[in-house]
């Protein structure tokens, strides 16, 4: 079974009105990181999710998931 990450990320980000590149800077990343976040393509570390959940004021649960595919 594979494991992959899926993220709420796009979902906040746009429910808060924020552009890529603020939250890029707000989280000291490349807006080319929360692209790839976004689109799925880019697991953050540890510190990242962490930082991303402070800034939405959300558990790491609520915007990160583990997504189980056969």
């Amino acid at each position: 079974m594979k494991e992959t990450i899926k993220n709420q990320v796009y979902e906040l980000r746009t429910k808060s009105n924020i552009t890529q590149e603020a939250l890029a800077e707000a989280l000291g990343v490349t807006r080319q990181t929360i692209i790839a976040i976004e689109k799925g393509n880019y697991t953050p570390s540890v510190i990242l999710a962490l930082k991303i959940a402070k800034f939405f004021k959300k558990s790491i649960e609520d915007i990160f998931q583990i997504k189980y595919e056969k």
